[in-house]
């Protein structure tokens, strides 16, 4: 009995999966919010040596489903293959997005990491968990984006005379 039900969860996960695809990545995220969001990215990394990618993505792919992983795996892939790992001062920031299972994910080099206490990423999760309950997923980026800003600003600010080399691409990616 015990193997059915592992099955019928799988098969509605699966299901949860294809049913939702990109148009419901548009329909919470516009084209605009994504624009605007990137500027944001920009802005914020004018003021610190850190990197910030955002990425939004509505269903994980079958290989994912069919192993069960979970969308904190996807998010660490995620976060080597859009390089946010291979910064200069290991202080890259990704947020992902996965809106099948409205699961948030904060994925933060080591250089980050090692100064902001798990709970502290925890606690920005749910706020913009809050957010993202009511449907406002550019507000609630946009308070992440702020938080993490603030702790780039702290921990590795660009001094005064010093020139942000922006190391990876500003705009969100959309999976």
């Amino acid at each position: 009995m015990a193997s059915d039900a592992t099955l019928f969860s799988k098969l509605g996960r699966i299901w949860r999966h294809r049913w939702i695809d990109e148009a419901a990545v548009r329909h919470a995220l516009p084209a605009d919010a994504l624009e605007r969001l990137g500027g944001r990215v920009a802005a914020s990394e004018r003021r610190h040596s850190g990197e910030i990618r955002l990425c939004i993505e509505a269903g994980l792919p079958m290989s994912y489903l069919w192993r069960h992983a979970p969308a904190r795996e996807r998010a660490v892939m995620l976060f080597g293959k859009l390089r946010v790992w291979d910064t200069a001062n290991n202080n890259g920031v990704l947020i992902y997005l996965l809106l099948a299972e409205h699961a948030i994910e904060i994925v933060a080099d080591r250089g980050i990491h090692a100064r902001v206490g798990e709970a502290e990423w925890a606690a920005m999760t749910q706020r913009m968990g809050a957010a993202f309950r009511e449907g406002r997923f550019e507000d609630g980026l946009t308070q992440a984006l702020g938080e993490i800003s603030a702790l780039l600003v702290e921990h590795f600010p660009l001094g005064e005379n010093d020139f942000d080399v922006n190391e990876l691409p500003d705009e969100p990616v959309v999976l």
